[in-house]
């Protein structure tokens, strides 16, 4: 028995360099729902408010406040929605610096701070040194300043009056560990997991099972289901998870990731559709 379901394709803002990409996963996955005998109707996040279906099954790769508000909307009313809002919101920065470490999930020491000069506290920032990360608080970098790392304190604050007079009203400054990058995809509850270094020349060894259970540890600390993630691995091969993404493209194993995502998403569905 196959169901109704509404998808919404991510903004193109909350996509910079990767609209292809996202779309490409998306419409990986309705290929599979509609293999089980799911039928799908699109919607751009821009456009929520046009959906009158009166579904009660969404999945969405939706990032800005206004859809996403429009999506509670929903789930108030009953609705099914993966990833939940309350996952995507988790997972911006703001949020992360508190769950991850309250989770006993390894990370960088990261604070919130306010963007606005007169309400911007710098004894926690000042802390970490000269050299740190500078992100925007909320959703992932659209421009280029929004994931900076600087070199001095006179920069930090550049960085974040430039975020004020954008309306960025909080930011994260983030330690600074050396080490190799590695990105990482996974689906919540599955066996699927996938990493490779950012840099094909990775100098530092680690243990890939350890980093699986950290990185399913961190989606367990923000409820995420499909769920992407950047790692910091140290001189000594320690893991440091530095972000973590609600529904990534999953570009380099597109074609893999799309099976576990519509499987999660059908089980969900039926689950949800059998207790309601």
């Amino acid at each position: 028995m196959g169901y109704s379901f509404s998808a919404i394709q991510r903004g193109h803002q909350y996509s910079p360099n990767h609209i292809e990409n996202d779309t490409l996963i998306l419409y990986k996955t309705i290929e599979e729902l509609e293999k089980m005998g799911h039928k799908i109707r699109v919607f751009q996040e821009d456009n929520l408010a046009e959906d009158k279906s009166g579904n009660k099954l969404y999945f969405n790769m939706i990032r800005g406040y206004d859809a996403l508000d429009t999506l509670r909307r929903y789930a108030n009313n009953g609705a099914l929605i993966i990833n939940s809002v309350d996952a995507i919101f988790n997972c911006y920065r703001i949020n992360l610096a508190v769950l991850l470490p309250k989770h006993n999930v390894p990370a960088p020491t990261t604070y919130v701070v306010e963007t606005d000069p007169r309400k911007f506290k710098a004894k926690e920032a000042d802390s970490l040194g000269e050299k740190v990360w500078v992100k925007r608080g909320d959703v992932h970098a659209i421009h280029r300043e929004d994931v900076t790392l600087v070199y001095s304190r006179a920069e930090r604050d550049n960085i974040l009056r430039e975020y004020h007079r954008r309306g960025i009203e909080k930011a994260v400054v983030q330690e600074h560990i050396d080490g190799d990058v590695v990105k990482f995809y996974s689906v919540r509850g599955s066996e699927f997991f996938h990493w490779y270094y950012l840099e094909k020349n990775g100098q530092y060894q680690f243990n890939a099972e350890q980093l699986k259970k950290i990185a399913a540890d961190a989606a367990d600390a923000v409820n995420v289901d499909i769920f992407g993630g950047d790692a910091i691995i140290d001189k000594n091969g320690g893991i440091h998870i530095i972000d973590l993404n609600d529904w990534p493209s999953y570009a380099p194993i597109r074609n893999e990731a799309c099976v576990h995502i519509a499987k999660l998403i059908d089980e969900k569905a039926r689950k949800f559709i059998e207790e309601n």
